[in-house]
């Protein structure tokens, strides 16, 4: 729950505020004082979200604290409030920098806006200061804010790996954010700044993966026009994120271990080999260790990667984080869509901060995109999370009834349509004349209805219709679908 920090040394004054700012379903916490204001902020438990500052305290004043808050690099939004609301006073405050200003004795409406607009404000902030670090390669652990004691073990693990070049296995649910992760540790480390390069291991084509990893020579095989220089090289100097690495098959694992003991890769057709230095991290939503009992990946491999290997909670495990990363969504989504949605509702925070997740923050994030989509008031409400509310306890799911109208005149007997009802998962072996429709058509459906089922997972679909990778994607490109492969959905991370 979003905290807010009421600095007044009047108790009356303090009452009051207090009250509505617990309406508006926040969770207040007091200081009498400027000095306790400043405990609060630097040290104190819960974490301070926003600050409702009163100018006018003996001791140190208000104009007193927010200096003190820039000297320490203290990055809260304020709201000030005092009685004596002179255009002087207005201009040292907001100079000073705070976020707005209020009179006493403040409105509910005006205040609960204040801060809605505040918090809102400060949220876009930090979305665009990190995902400006994140495009310049300095995205760091300290970016990731977090208030579950899960997450922050995590994190310091990541910030001692940040401080060497030791390879690191992240594993963890899908949607988690391990990609997030492997970023903020280069961003940490040395190597910030300098080149990061992603590859989905459970994309590639099986009879790309080497070419792909290590580069190939111009005429090394059919289709090599000309040469390139695979990820490996690529990411010299910088880190390679080797995503879905329990995908990876078999042959090529073999050739992997080799790259990361000896420094360097062999290119398809190459002469010689060719010197690398990265970073290497890579992640996994599967168990590794029973991948290896299995017998589907190397022992010796798997070594060489669970050097440093951590976990990141799924999304349920770390329900603390979700006000502020929906917070954080609303902010850019409503920028980008240019939608005046300012906050979040109390009812539907505490709908969403209940419901499991099981896509974790990427499922999270689709969730907040389509609500303000069809958002139409200043707040998102439950009414904007149908899908969540139906599968939560407590919540009803309102369906609007039909348009009462006159009655629609019956159609002609001759304009009578049979409506066929399938079930959704089947598929149609007749065609509309009632003869057995062509096997390829029949296979053609198979696997769009896969594609759509398993969200274009492309290892998940390859395995269940029990055909090759590259067989599978033979077949798209025989149907159009080539852009299905290309737009492959496994193991993305926001």
């Amino acid at each position: 729950m979003t905290t807010i920090l009421i600095v007044d040394d009047d108790p009356v004054q303090r009452r009051l505020v207090e009250g509505m700012v617990r309406r508006f379903g926040y969770e207040p916490l007091i200081a009498s004082s400027g000095e306790e204001a400043l405990t609060r902020m630097t040290g104190g438990q819960p974490p301070v979200d926003l600050v409702l500052l009163d100018l006018v305290m003996p001791d140190l004043d208000g104009m007193g604290v927010l200096s003190a808050m820039r000297e320490k690099g203290i990055a809260l939004p304020v709201i000030v409030q005092t009685a004596h609301g002179s255009i002087e006073t207005v201009v040292s405050a907001m100079r000073a920098g705070a976020a707005d200003f209020v009179v006493k004795p403040v409105g509910a409406e005006r205040l609960q806006v204040s801060i809605a607009n505040a918090l809102r404000t400060d949220a876009l902030e930090d979305e665009i200061r990190r995902m400006k670090r994140r495009v310049e390669g300095a995205l760091s652990i300290r970016d990731i804010a977090t208030r579950s004691e899960a997450m922050r073990r995590a994190l310091h693990l990541a910030e001692r790996a940040a401080r060497s070049g030791i390879p690191v296995l992240i594993e963890g649910e899908s949607g988690v954010g391990k990609e997030v992760l492997a970023r903020a540790i280069q961003g940490s480390g040395e190597r910030k700044g300098k080149p990061f390069v992603t590859v989905n291991c459970g994309a590639i084509p099986e009879n790309l993966v080497e070419s792909t990893l290590f580069g190939h020579e111009k005429g090394a095989f059919t289709g090599a026009t000309e040469k390139h220089a695979g990820k490996f090289v690529e990411a010299s100097g910088g880190t390679l994120f080797l995503d879905e690495i329990g995908e990876l098959p078999l042959d090529a694992q073999v050739k992997l271990l080799r790259a990361i003991q000896e420094g360097e890769v062999d290119p398809v057709g190459g002469r010689r080999p060719v010197k690398v230095d990265i970073r290497l991290i890579s992640a996994t939503n599967r168990s590794l260790l029973d991948l290896v009992k299995q017998g589907r990946f190397r022992e010796d491999l798997y070594y060489r990667l669970n050097v440093f290997p951590m976990t990141l909670p799924p999304l349920r495990a770390r329900r603390e984080d979700i006000p502020e990363l929906a917070l954080g969504f609303l902010a850019r989504f409503a920028a980008e869509e240019g939608k005046r949605v300012r906050a979040i509702a109390p009812e539907a925070m505490a709908l969403i901060t209940r419901y499991d997740w099981p896509g974790n923050v990427r499922q999270l994030e689709n969730a907040i995109f389509r609500a303000v989509v069809l958002a139409d008031g200043p707040e998102l409400t439950v009414a904007e999370f149908p899908q969540i509310a139906s599968q939560v306890d407590g919540y009803a799911v309102d369906i609007p009834p039909a348009p009462v109208g006159p009655a629609p005149a019956p159609a002609p007997a001759r304009e009578i349509v049979h409506v066929e009802v399938r079930d959704p998962g089947s598929l149609r072996l007749l065609d509309d004349i009632g003869d057995v429709r062509p096997l390829a058509d029949i296979e053609a459906d198979a696997i769009r209805f896969a594609l759509s089922h398993y969200r274009s997972h492309m290892s998940e679909v390859s395995r269940k219709l029990g055909i090759g990778r590259s067989t599978l994607y033979r077949k798209l490109k025989e149907l159009g679908l080539a852009e299905a492969a290309d737009g492959d959905a496994d193991g993305t991370i926001e």
